[in-house]
């Protein structure tokens, strides 16, 4: 029973304002709990083997309240999820649960007063990270959530979790960069492009991705740099290249430090993108992405933790698959041999392109698109698709648009992706997008010639996928439309409630468009419906992705085809069963002192 909170004002505080009056000794040895309330928060008072204690009465794990709990041997237990713990100073015995607050009690001539201020008073920030470490390391998905929650709501800068999990998840993991972080650093990107509320949840969801990845591993020990300065650039590249060549993780590590250590960030972005291209397409494009996707997140979180971050990305390279190993790349066309031959002459090509570029006078173009490269690219002709980009670069067309012109025929082969065709072919696309993807957003962060090899073999990539778009599905097109686009947005919102909405998805994109809605709204409502559902590795990098791809191009109907394509895929992956929102909405409601044990 609850002692009145009014009736105490009498009694209030001592001199000093340090403790507060909140129960008659007698009554609670009598009872041996009570429920008090002061200043706005609930204390749960106990008489306890001789001893008065005094804790929060909301259960930190869920909020249920702790008088209702039992007592015995020093701990408290709490009924609801079985929440333990040490009744004198609040610690808990279970990670998931967190501590609960304890306060100091006095008894004075037969009165009961508590310091209202904790036993252990710290700074949400310090408190909310803490928490963080605790859910990324035992993988406790409520603990995530609310934590990120609580740094939020403490106005803490979105890159200290960011850090925090990208040191987590590059330190916990042998096997290196995988899915997890991928994610986490996806959902750093497009943070700007999120709701307000959403943002939280993207985090979360990156979070989450890297603790389930990180789970039962072994953690991943450092190889140190060497204790020189002497050596160049190349010879580091070389070395390096090297090393990944004949698999030796621990000597391209030592090198890659060094690298780190001694250059400056692009120098050794263009060391892991040369290796990254010395073989073809390696692990289905995975390998590349991945490293693009580790230097986007130290933009995030900062140059200072490569060290800690960079070196994960190496079994990435030493155990790839590389595709000229696969018979759908040596046969019945030996592509391999063909894309080998062209870096041979890649050389040549660049100088010459170099020099056309240099003969332009300023202002004019650099390289004149042909007006059938689309189409050459997107045709079943490797030889021809081989030689239109070799033609291209001589040309002068630099890598930076050479891969947006392959890039753009990646997100055709997904936006016309014929239903009829497997489940898991939306991957294949998928995959070749990405690896595009990322070979452009490196052109842009270098200019090594090595990214034409990616360039090549992209487009490679995109020539076995044209199965796929057998017959192509076409493209909604809508000229004008009087629809109202917040209308639109909602409908959008509803037909991924159901499954194999995919050309309807699409077609609501398509005139969204020709409403004249508003982008930015667009990709909030996308951003919306991924985020509350169980999307998976490949849906949240389609995302990502296909917002990159919207940002990079300056026509309107590529803008727009870049998300009609991500509509199409979401929609052939939805819905789920929602779980992971489940927890984030159990975690929010906490945070603003909901009480979820009374919820029907």
């Amino acid at each position: 029973m609850a002692t009145d909170e009014a009736s105490e004002s009498t009694k209030s505080s001592d001199s000093n304002g340090t403790f507060v009056h909140v129960a008659d000794a007698d009554k609670l040895k009598e009872e041996g709990r009570l429920l008090v309330n002061r200043n706005g928060r609930g204390l749960a008072l106990f008489y306890h083997e001789g001893e008065f204690r005094a804790v929060d009465n909301r259960c930190p794990h869920m909020g249920f309240p702790l008088t209702e709990g039992s007592v015995e041997d020093g701990i408290l237990t709490c009924h609801w999820h079985h929440a333990r713990f040490e009744l004198s100073c609040g610690d808990t015995f279970d990670p998931w649960a967190d501590d609960v607050q304890a306060f100091p009690t006095e008894e004075r001539d037969g009165d009961i007063y508590v310091n209202l201020t904790p036993k252990r008073e710290e700074s949400p920030e310090d408190h909310w990270k803490e928490r963080l470490e605790t859910g990324l390391e035992e993988n406790l998905r409520l603990v995530v959530a609310k934590s990120v929650i609580g740094l939020s709501n403490a106005g803490v800068p979105d890159a200290e979790p960011l850090r925090i999990g990208a040191e987590f998840g590059a330190r916990y993991r042998e096997q290196g960069w995988s899915s997890g972080l991928t994610i986490h650093s996806c959902m750093a990107n497009v943070l700007p492009d999120l709701r307000d509320d959403d943002r939280p949840r993207a985090l979360y969801t990156g979070l989450r991705h890297v603790a389930s990845d990180c789970q039962g591993e072994s953690p991943r020990f450092d190889q140190p740099s060497f204790e020189t300065e002497a050596v160049s650039a190349n010879r580091l590249g070389k070395w390096f290249r090297d090393c990944v060549e004949v698999r030796d993780r621990d000597g391209a590590e030592r090198c890659l430090q060094t690298a780190i250590a001694t250059l400056d960030p692009e120098q050794v972005a263009e060391i892991l993108y040369a290796a990254a291209t010395d073989h073809l397409y390696l692990d289905a494009g995975h390998s590349f992405d991945f490293i693009n996707k580790a230097l986007e997140l130290l933009d995030h979180v900062g140059w200072e933790r490569a060290e800690t971050v960079l070196p994960s990305v190496i079994p990435r390279l030493t155990d790839a698959r590389r595709s000229e190993e696969l018979s759908s790349w040596t046969q019945p066309i030996d592509l391999a041999e063909l894309l080998f031959d062209c870096f041979d002459q890649l050389g040549e090509l660049v100088e010459a392109g170099k020099a056309e570029r240099k003969s332009k006078e300023e202002g004019e173009e650099t390289w004149d698109e042909p007006d059938d490269f689309t189409e050459t690219l997107l045709s079943d002709d490797p030889h021809a698709i081989l030689d239109a980009l070799k033609d291209a670069i001589r040309a002068g067309a630099t890598c930076e648009e050479l891969a947006d012109r392959v890039s753009f025929v990646s997100l055709m082969r997904v936006a016309q992706f014929g239903t009829a065709n497997e489940f898991s072919d939306w991957n294949t696309v998928h995959h070749t997008l990405t690896y595009n993807n990322a070979v452009q957003r490196a052109a842009k962060r270098t200019s090594s010639t090595a990214l034409y090899r990616g360039v090549l073999a992209g487009a490679m990539s995109v020539y076995l996928d044209r199965f796929l778009n057998t017959p192509p599905t076409p493209v909604p097109s809508i000229d004008t439309s009087d629809a109202d686009p917040d209308a639109l947005r909602e409908e959008l919102l509803e037909t991924f409630d159901e499954e194999g909405n995919v050309n309807a998805a699409g077609a609501i994109v398509a005139e969204h468009f020709s409403a004249d809605g508003d982008p930015a709204a667009l990709k909030e409502t996308l951003g919306q419906a991924l985020l509350r559902e169980d999307a998976g590795f490949h849906t949240l990098q389609n995302l990502e992705a296909s917002f990159a791809q919207f940002d990079l191009r300056e026509d309107g109907e590529e803008k727009e085809l870049a998300l009609i394509s991500l509509a199409r895929y979401m929609a052939a992956h939805f819905p789920t069963r929602r779980e992971a929102e489940q927890t984030y909405v159990i975690a929010d409601r906490l945070n603003r002192g909901e009480k979820i044990h009374e919820s029907n």
